[in-house]
């Protein structure tokens, strides 16, 4: 997973950058507010993990940053040595996800971000997708559209397999190459746009389908599902 870190404690941000790396997480660490909402602002992350007590901002404004200005629902799990009931509620209310006290135990803090994914995109770790009328085979890196059997590369798979899921979220093509492709300097953004005009057009990722693929500029990708009111207007006659 792709997770985000804020905590202006240096020494605490460059240890949970090492706990979560080790995990097996790509992992971007913040200290200041005002940089964290910078780089969100312009790419996407699986979660983010946010201090209570920030200079400059607090992360309840953080939080409210993410959720009313920006309309984003990528989970948050507030880290903070306040442990008092109404200050749990609060974060909570605030759009949290979770809740960690300090100090953070290590294993704990794995698997409390592995049970907020559990809980806010439950196709992640699926290994069989069947979202009508595609269906997925990720141990056998197959695909069927209508039944029918679609050829597609491994990085194309790959990539159709973190758009679906990730269904209804917008997704930044730095996230989308990294997932795919990994951190790799010397790969350029425009290689997921060829991609994804491939993956649209051998899959069909059209409204007839009941699919919407739509780029948002300087920024990424959204597939969404469509309704099937939506769907039905748009088939051909």
């Amino acid at each position: 997973m792709r997770l985000a870190i804020l905590e202006d404690d240096s020494v605490q941000n460059d240890t949970l950058i090492q706990w979560l790396q080790q995990a097996g997480h790509d992992v971007y660490g913040f200290v200041e507010p005002r940089e964290f909402i910078r780089v969100a602002g312009r790419e996407s992350f699986d979660l983010c993990l946010i201090d209570w007590m920030l200079p400059e901002m607090s992360g309840t404004e953080v939080l409210n940053w993410l959720r009313q200005d920006r309309s984003n629902d990528t989970p948050v799990i507030f880290i903070t040595a306040r442990d008092a009931e109404e200050d749990i509620v609060t974060a909570l209310s605030a759009g949290a996800d979770d809740y960690i006290v300090k100090p953070l135990r290590r294993y704990e803090l794995v698997s409390r971000i592995e049970a907020v994914m559990r809980r806010a995109r439950p196709l992640a770790q699926e290994q069989v997708i069947d979202v009508p009328p595609f269906f997925f085979d990720v141990s056998a890196k197959t695909v069927t559209v209508h039944g029918e059997p679609v050829e597609l590369t491994d990085k194309e798979f790959d990539l159709s397999m973190f758009m679906f899921r990730n269904l209804g979220r917008l997704i930044s093509r730095g996230h989308m190459l990294e997932a795919v492709w990994g951190r790799n300097p010397n790969l350029a953004t425009r290689t997921v746009d060829t991609h994804i005009s491939r993956v649209r057009s051998k899959l069909g990722l059209r409204p007839e389908n009941g699919f919407r693929l739509t780029p948002t500029y300087n920024y990424g990708y959204r597939l969404e599902r469509l309704g099937e009111a939506a769907a039905d207007e748009a088939a051909p006659a």
